[in-house]
């Protein structure tokens, strides 16, 4: 508890206090603005934390996570399209809601149930993070393989149709991260004689390519499209009535939201889905939901903000990003020299406890300014896309030039922004790829260095417990779905 007050007392100082200030108004405008997602922003922005100290550069990060999937519900309200992914299951009910003039009140209810939901996972993580600290001591080289195998298997669980194509391009995004010198052996991989490609391939750029130009790509072949956009309201407070209405949507939302965050490659969108079917499975009011049901928004938005805390938890104790934004914090945690694990609890709680207390911050500060300006963000929707995504396209040149100053960066940012556009074509989502971009170097890593320890024996990894044991969940995971298709052959045959 210490630590944790230190860690606030770290928030409440007027510079870092004003960095999460503005990191939320930012993720709560471009939450707002369909196609830019709290993702596409933290990749964008993402440069501009290399001159930060790891404190502030990760509270500006995780405070427009934070606000990002609030930010998403207010177009998802209005005009039936979220601005982040995470407010896809607001809009079922937020929509119809505004369309018969309960704007203000669906508004209202989105801010203070993301708010209560987000509060919630950060409290959660105070008193879990004590408890993991206690394994700390027990990973070495061979739990982090584990681990890193682990959550690369955890692509293809996502499950449905594309749980091939997770792994397909997790697998690409390892392969990224072999480019450049062996530093074991000083051999060049997969370089083809270019020498920007010596050091490897860096994150900023292959992150911005994926999120922003891709996303300006797409927008580009839908100008056409015109958006139905209702009439602008305020947010307005709930009432006792619709507390107790969806008061139990907001537990549920919250309980389910954390838990499935903590769930590597899952995050807020999956979270929102599912606590959507859940709220509807236990709800009185069935038969409302689809037709502007009030607890059809408050589940799912303490769902995607409760996630955010959720996800941050296999991100730092374990080094394994819990959903696309984590995975572009934890490459943010790396360009500053901080490797995230189970010693980094023990080693440097107060710089943990620091980032628990900026997603505090934010979430209080979204609330009131969701509460207050929610009709001024919703103007943000006009804004027009002939001076929105020139300006996209222009931040994102600077922002993968600007880190090394070399045009080979600004290739690359724009050869990744045709790889992630031809990934969303043909139903490739670019969140795996980003995440077996970030795990490549622990798994190679990690790797040698347990051969090194085993003296090049393989068997080695059956004498670690830990290992041993995250190997069988592993194959666990990857087993299930042939399982599963297996059970539903025989119950077929019988029937």
């Amino acid at each position: 508890m210490i630590a944790f007050l230190t860690g606030v007392q770290q928030i409440m100082t007027g510079e870092l206090l004003l960095v999460v200030f503005i990191g939320t108004l930012l993720g709560i405008f471009v939450g707002a603005l369909p196609g830019l997602s709290g993702s596409t922003t933290s990749a964008l922005l993402l440069p501009l934390t290399v001159t930060m100290n790891p404190v502030t550069a990760i509270a500006f990060l995780g405070a427009i996570y934070c606000a990002a999937n609030y930010g998403g519900s207010i177009t998802a309200i209005l005009i039936n399209t979220p601005g982040d992914p995470s407010a896809s299951a607001t809009a079922f009910d937020g929509y119809p809601m505004a369309a018969r003039g309960e704007a203000g009140r669906a508004l209202g209810m989105s801010a203070v149930a993301s708010t209560i939901g987000g509060i919630f996972s950060v409290l959660v993580l105070v008193v879990a993070t004590p408890l993991l600290s206690r394994f700390a001591y027990s990973f070495g080289p061979p739990e982090y393989f584990a681990l890193a195998v682990f959550g690369l298997s955890m692509l293809g669980a996502v499950g449905g149709a594309g749980a091939l194509k997770s792994l397909i391009a997790g697998c690409f995004g390892v392969l990224l991260a072999c480019v450049g010198m062996d530093l074991t052996t000083g051999v060049e991989r997969f370089t083809f004689g270019l020498p920007d490609l010596t050091d490897g391939i860096s994150f900023v750029p292959v992150l911005t390519g994926l999120f922003a130009v891709a996303e300006l790509i797409d927008q580009a072949t839908r100008l056409d499209e015109k958006l139905v956009r209702l009439p602008m309201a305020a947010a307005k407070l709930p009432t006792v009535g619709d507390f107790r209405k969806a008061g139990k949507s907001i537990g549920i939302g919250s309980i389910l939201g954390t838990l499935i965050g903590v769930l590597p490659a899952l995050g807020a969108t999956t979270a929102a889905i599912i606590t959507y079917n859940e709220v509807r499975r236990f709800s009185r009011y069935k038969e409302e939901f689809g037709k502007g049901a009030i607890e059809g928004i408050a589940g799912p938005e303490a769902a995607n903000n409760s996630a955010v805390g959720g996800s941050m938890v296999p991100t730092l104790a374990l080094g394994i990003p819990g959903s696309a934004t984590t995975a572009i914090i934890l490459a943010g945690l790396l360009v500053q020299g901080v490797r995230p694990g189970p010693h980094l609890f023990n080693e440097q709680p107060q710089f943990l406890y620091a980032v628990f207390g900026s997603m505090l911050a934010a979430n209080l500060i979204f609330l009131v300014l969701g509460l207050f300006l929610a009709k001024l963000f919703a103007m943000i929707t006009l804004i027009p896309n002939a001076l929105l995504w020139p300006g996209v396209l222009f931040c994102s040149v600077i922002g993968a030039y600007a880190p090394n100053q070399a045009m080979g960066d600004v290739w690359t940012m724009l050869a990744f922004g045709v790889i992630g556009f031809f990934f969303r074509r043909h139903g490739f989502s670019p969140a795996p790829l980003v995440m077996g971009l970030v795990l490549g170097q622990m798994v190679e890593e990690s790797l040698k260095q347990s051969l090194l320890i085993f003296d090049q024996r393989w068997m080695g990894f059956l004498e670690r417990p830990i290992a041993v044991t995250l190997f069988i969940v592993t194959l666990t995971l990857l087993a299930l779905p042939a399982l599963a298709r297996g059970v539903r052959a025989l119950r077929g045959r019988a029937a």
